[in-house]
């Protein structure tokens, strides 16, 4: 938008008091996140519930000058005000004005769920077609659909945009303002379904955004859906989307088997890898490839953005509990839809028991016997050890559930009766409506409570891994590597994942590393990369797979291969010396070692050599003379061995910078993390660890007052100096305080001052407005990234993952 204030008054028939010249490119609603006061107006919006007036000041201190509101408070000076009679209805008049005055063809988005998924998918597949504008997270509603048109400016040809109802009444007003060109619906659930007297009269509200579009795209499964989209709008272009045949477009195939799934739309088949095969997951790529497909985008380009897709964060953690269990905290909300999504993520674990605590279900209208039989049905499909219910309306339904049931009134009772505190070895689903605070429960049970936490995306990980993927010709395996507890970020919760995503290969270090993933249930082949002679019995005892980089090594392998009684031939990898000088066999070497194979009881299971350079442009010619050393060395070998091993050396950035060099596998490691020294590889990747903790303890230190141990840090002024419980104990080098190193605060760097102690440290947030005690702090993700907190550290991104502590609690998102 560009705007000047007189301008906007016309528009809206509002009042101007002060400058009607100034001019406005942006509106802030919230003074928390107000990120540019340059030509920018605060709103104060007036809801029944809250009133945004009382934080006109905190605007106005943060250097806002424009202030839109229902009143007037002339003790500020210097302000411009824009009087209003209603707060809402002005952001709506206003974005009504600018979308209908914008060169836009436009994508309007609504039903009960994937909207924001969908969103963020189109997103990413059309902003290289068309310069293309979207509703931020998940800004949908009466407020928040007029804020994201705001952002439409003159550049966008195209606008994608949610839309969405709790209501009755309340699609008129925002179709009103909004009236996409073409209407794309998604699944009718259960979400706010108790506001309304049918699903017809659901059905009714949501398709009210159609009735000036000139396509509908629409799940079709819904028969109801079908019926009242074809009564409604049989004069406009409708095309119907699902897993029934019925449909314009559909999967043909069976979705359960491991290959390609094949949509056809209108007679036309187009065929891609598949991942994640869950029916929300498939459902949402059809709308997604009949969109494209109305825009014309070809279907060798369809595939491939597919196959280059960011997942969607949503809010399911799962974290370290006591006990040896772990919990999955989905406390955040309750529908048939969500509880199916938490089964879904509890099913990658390998953990043979599992508990279940369940709330009522909240606001979904429904008759109660029929809504707790399907969700009973639902629950005994996972054979839990025991289920805990919680509410009056739930335990009316105990009966249904076929295992060890407990029912109680609130969560307080629960947490008085120490039933989830006695539970072992298990993995813990906490799922609940909000009203019921189960969140309470994950505080008793998890193991660390440690406010700095290492928060870890389980699924920004597999979009890392499936970009490099996209890099590979279709055969080429992949190896993840998980040494170190995973560079730090946990080796068995990173490698469960990684198992269930069908990743080929795990890598470890050490043989302790293999075995400890193996008593945890990881099945998928794990090569040890640096077998100790004394671990070797135990790595046939756990079936690992050890490294063989010499002659001695090989020998003294065999040798306890022969004392095991193992009477097949044992799988070894041979490491081949190519120009790093660390480990391996030379080139002179490969004659006698081929035929001290041929004589052992072995099989060669994998040649590789390390890239020492790769990502490094003005070492590529050393790269290339490895990458030629081991082409031709291994052929030799694979010669004499009348027998093909699998080859692989490229390495994260080996498999960015040298494709043609991919061979039979590649190896991830800091890649999968969302890292690469490639700045235009990077732009592809996404950031996968947050390090946190919160502000313990603000205060003002005075003129000539010290800071810290050693009065490293002496103020020259009334200084306020927040305390953060993270220290070198948890992983922060010491070589960083004394403002070398920064944190982020509300989005803001704060500098280290002092000396850095154990387990705290000290941050100047004199500049930074409205900071309180409790508020987070972000060591390292966006602000500071961890590049740039590797950069203070004088060192790489490897070693300070590897470096936080243990102590440090661990969180692990999943979409």
């Amino acid at each position: 938008m560009n705007y000047t204030v007189q301008h906007i008054a016309e528009i809206t028939n509002a009042q101007i008091i002060g400058d009607k010249n100034l001019l406005i490119k942006n509106i802030a609603y919230d003074s928390r996140i107000i990120y540019s006061t340059k030509n920018t107006a605060f709103i104060a919006i007036n809801t029944p519930k809250n009133s945004g007036e009382k934080f006109i000041e905190s605007a106005i201190d943060r250097g806002i000058n424009i202030i839109i509101s229902e009143h007037q408070y002339p003790e500020f000076e210097n302000i411009t005000w824009i009087i209003v009679e209603n707060s809402v209805e002005f952001l709506q008049k206003l974005a009504k004005y600018h979308f209908e005055n914008s060169q836009l063809q436009s994508i309007g988005i609504t039903g009960s769920n994937g909207k924001t998924i969908l969103k963020e998918w189109l997103y990413q597949c059309l902003w290289n077609e068309f310069p293309t504008v979207k509703s931020p997270k998940s800004f949908n509603s009466q407020i928040g659909l007029p804020l994201s048109l705001l952002q439409i400016n003159s550049s966008h040809q195209l606008g994608i945009f949610e839309v969405g109802i709790s209501k009755p009444h309340e699609m008129e007003k925002l179709e009103n303002i909004f009236h996409p060109q073409i209407g794309l619906l998604t699944h009718i659930g259960t979400a706010h379904a108790a506001n309304f007297s049918s699903e017809e009269e659901l059905i009714d509200e949501k398709i009210t955004l159609f009735k000036n579009s000139e396509v509908v795209i629409y799940n079709g499964d819904n028969s109801l859906v079908d019926q009242k989209i074809k009564k409604s709008y049989s004069d406009k272009k409708l095309i119907s989307y699902g897993f029934k045949k019925e449909n314009q477009v559909f999967i043909k195939n069976n979705i359960s088997k491991d290959e390609n799934i094949i949509v056809d739309y209108f007679g036309e088949e187009i065929s891609f890898p598949a991942h994640q095969r869950d029916e929300a997951t498939l459902t949402n790529a059809l709308a997604l490839i009949t969109v494209l497909k109305e825009l014309n985008i070809e279907n060798k380009k369809i595939v491939e953005k597919i196959n280059l897709l960011k997942a969607v964060e949503m809010r399911l953690e799962a974290i370290e509990g006591i006990k040896g269990n772990i919990v999955i905290n989905d406390s955040f909300n309750l529908d048939l839809d969500s509880l199916k999504t938490a089964l879904q993520f509890l099913n990658e674990y390998n953990k043979s028991k599992k508990s279940l605590v369940l709330t009522d279900i909240v606001g979904v209208n429904s008759n109660a016997q029929e809504l707790y039989e399907e969700v009973s049905e639902l629950v005994n499909e996972q054979h839990f050890d025991s289920v805990f219910l919680i509410g009056d309306e739930i335990s009316k339904f105990s009966e249904l559930f076929k295992t060890k049931t407990y029912t109680f009134i609130d969560t307080k009772e629960l947490i008085e009766s120490k039933h989830l505190t006695e539970l072992e070895n298990q993995i813990i689903l906490l799922k609940g409506a909000r009203k019921f605070e189960i969140e309470k429960l994950k505080d008793i049970l998890e193991l660390r409570k440690h406010d700095t936490v290492l928060e870890v995306n389980l699924n920004a990980i597999l979009h890392n891994i499936n970009y490099h993927k996209s890099l590979l010709k279709p055969g080429t395996k992949m190896m993840a590597m998980v040494k170190a507890n995973a560079y730090g970020l946990g080796s068995y919760e990173v490698s469960e994942f990684l198992q269930h995503h069908h990743i080929d290969y795990l890598g470890v270090a050490y043989v302790d590393e293999g075995v400890e993933l193996r008593k945890k249930g990881i099945t998928t082949p794990i090569i040890v990369m640096n077998p100790e002679q004394h671990s070797y019995q135990t790595i046939i005892e756990y079936n690992l797979e050890p490294e063989i980089y010499s002659f001695r090594v090989l020998e003294l392998f065999y040798e306890a291969v022969q004392k095991s009684g193992y009477d097949k031939k044992y799988p070894i990898h041979i490491k081949l010396e190519t120009g790093m000088h660390r480990l391996g066999f030379k080139d002179f070497e490969l004659n006698q070692l081929s035929e001290t194979l041929s004589q052992k009881n072995v099989k060669v299971q994998s040649m590789f050599s390390h890239l020492s350079s790769s990502d490094m442009p003005e070492e590529k010619e050393f790269t290339l003379k490895q990458l030629e050393v081991f082409d031709k060395n291994s052929s030799y070998l694979t010669e004499k061995l009348g027998y093909t091993p699998i080859r692989h050396i490229l390495n994260s950035a080996g498999i960015t910078s040298y494709k043609d060099h991919q061979h039979d596998m590649v190896r991830i490691g800091i890649g999968m993390l969302g890292e690469s020294a490639d700045p235009e590889i990077q732009k592809q990747l996404q950031s996968v660890v947050s390090f946190k903790t919160v502000i313990s303890q603000i205060s003002t230190v005075e003129n000539g007052e010290s800071v810290g141990y050693s009065r490293r840090y002496k103020a020259d002024h009334p200084t306020r100096i927040a305390t953060i419980p993270v220290g070198y104990a948890d992983g922060i080098p010491r070589l960083i305080g004394n403002q070398v190193g920064n944190v982020g605060v509300n989005k803001t760097l704060a500098p280290i001052v002092g000396n850095i102690c154990m387990d705290m440290m000290m941050i100047n947030v004199d500049h930074i407005p409205n900071v309180k005690e409790g508020d987070m702090v972000t060591v390292f993700n966006a602000k500071p990234s961890l590049k740039e907190f590797a950069g203070y550290c004088k060192t790489i991104t490897y070693e300070v993952l590897t470096s936080i502590s243990p102590r440090v609690k661990r969180i692990y998102i999943k979409d």
